[in-house]
Formats: structure tokens, sequence, C-alpha cells
């Protein structure tokens, strides 16, 4: 048990120290134009439709008042705050640039970026992204935006515990009937009931791998000043059925888009009210 908590304990340091360092930082002016960037979860997928993307209920451009979004709560701060949704679901860590060309196109000034899910939830656990790669995308995508609007500043989310998802939901019958017939997450979600020994230490692997993700994420984003990080608070939420879209057992519905903003909000940037 001690060799496998070490690595978690290990990345909460380096999450936390990826925003702790600047929290005494002045507040930073309201942005013109937000864009968010990454998969399903970013796009709203299932969260108020079946099997369709519901941007108007993301946790980071939605504009629907019971998400909460950091649309929503930036808005109110600063009048004619243009959002953008650029997330598309099923995107990894591959299709990140794409996106970025999109957002420095609208000129955004704000970007959330929620990426790696899906370079985790694989067919096999051979086919997840190697973290290099993982990397290397994240550094090229943010240098790329970075280039391409020098005054913005970027929230990279933590990529959510999957595995916590298995272990709540593993028991309903209707769950593992969705995940089998949807071909959800496979390299973690495949023969959820199974105890054997190679489907233990699969489940394990995959929830290391966004381990490793999100490390990469947080030392990416410290090393540049216009970065923060949820400091993995999306990652440890101990998200609950309630929380969870009953089309698919996995993605956030509205309580869960709830979650997620109010979770990277708090541990974003520090905002300049100009009233």
């Amino acid at each position: 048990m001690i060799i496998k908590v070490v690595p978690v304990l290990a990345v909460a340091g380096v999450l936390a120290a990826s925003g702790v360092a600047r929290a005494t930082t002045p507040g930073e002016p309201v942005p013109r134009v937000m864009a968010a960037l990454g998969d399903s979860i970013s796009s709203g997928y299932n969260s108020c439709g079946f099997f369709i993307s519901c941007r108007s209920r993301s946790w980071s451009s939605g504009r629907n008042a019971a998400v909460d979004s950091h649309y929503g709560r930036l808005a109110a701060l600063g009048p004619g705050l243009a959002p953008k949704n650029y997330a598309v679901p099923g995107s990894t860590s591959a299709d990140l640039l794409g996106q970025v060309r999109k957002a420095v196109a609208a000129r955004a000034d704000y970007v959330t970026v929620l990426i790696g899910a899906q370079d985790a939830c694989t067919a096999s656990e051979r086919q997840m992204t190697p973290v290099s790669v993982y990397r290397q995308r994240l550094e090229q995508a943010l240098n790329e935006l970075r280039a391409g609007v020098p005054g913005v500043r970027v929230l990279v989310a933590s990529i959510p515990d999957v595995h916590r998802l298995w272990r709540v939901a593993k028991d309903q019958a209707v769950a593992r009937g969705v995940w089998r017939v949807g071909r959800i997450c496979p390299s973690m979600l495949a023969r959820p009931t199974s105890t054997a020994k190679a489907d233990v230490l699969r489940r394990t692997h995959v929830r290391e791998r966004v381990i490793d993700y999100n490390r990469e994420a947080a030392e990416v984003c410290a090393a540049r000043l216009w970065c923060r990080t949820d400091r993995g608070a999306v990652f440890s939420y101990p998200f609950t059925l309630k929380q969870v879209s009953r089309w698919d057992y996995f993605h956030p519905n509205v309580a869960g888009q709830k979650v997620l903003a109010e979770l990277t909000f708090g541990n974003g940037f520090t905002w300049a009210d100009p009233r």
C-alpha cells in the first residue's frame, strides 16, 4: 500500500505548488473573450439530453445559470465577455493544438483546458497515450497559444479520477450494461465486476496513467507565469452517482458540471472586480 500511496502524494504536492506560490498576485483584469478547450466533459456532453453536447451547461463557458460556470462568474464582474467552446467529444491531447488555433483566431484571453481522459480511456491498456507524448503535446499547445495571444491566461483542470467512477457505479446493473453496450472507457470499465488479478492491475495502471498526466500538466503549467491549475481538486473530488449523467454513467450531469465549475474557479486565478 505504501508503494501505491507515495506517487499520489507526490502528484498532490506538484499540483498544489503550481497554484499556492502565486496566491498573493494582484487580481487579473476580467477577460474579453474566453474559450473552453478539451473533450466531452467541457462540451457538456450528456448533461441535458441523450448523447449530445450541451455547451450551455459546460463548467467552463456555459450560460446556464444552474451551472454557475466560469463564464457566468466572470460575466458578473465585467459585461461583454464573449464565451467560445471548442471542446469536442472524443478529443485526446493530439487534438488540443487544433483547438488552440481556434482560440487564437478568436483572440481568447482566458482559456480553460481539460484534456486527457480520452488519452487513458482507450480500447485497451496498451493503447493509452505515453506520458511523455501527453506532456509534449500540452507544452506545444500552450506555447502556441501564448505566442498567438501574448496576454492569455490559462487554467488547466486536472483529469477526473475515472477509477472512482468505476468504484461508485460498478455495482449498478444499468451502469454496467451501458458501459458494455456503449464501449465506454474499456481500459477502465471493461469487466467491471471482475476481481481477476489482470483486471485489477489494468484498472490500477489506468489510474496511475491519469495521475501521471496530471503531474505532467501541473509541471508544465507551473513553469508558465500565465498558467494556473486547480491544484488537483477535480481529480481528488469524491464524485457520487448524483453528479453523473444517467445516460451513460460516465459524464457529469448538471450537478457534476456545477461542482467542476466551483472546484476549478476557486483554485484558479484571482480576478479583479472593476466595480
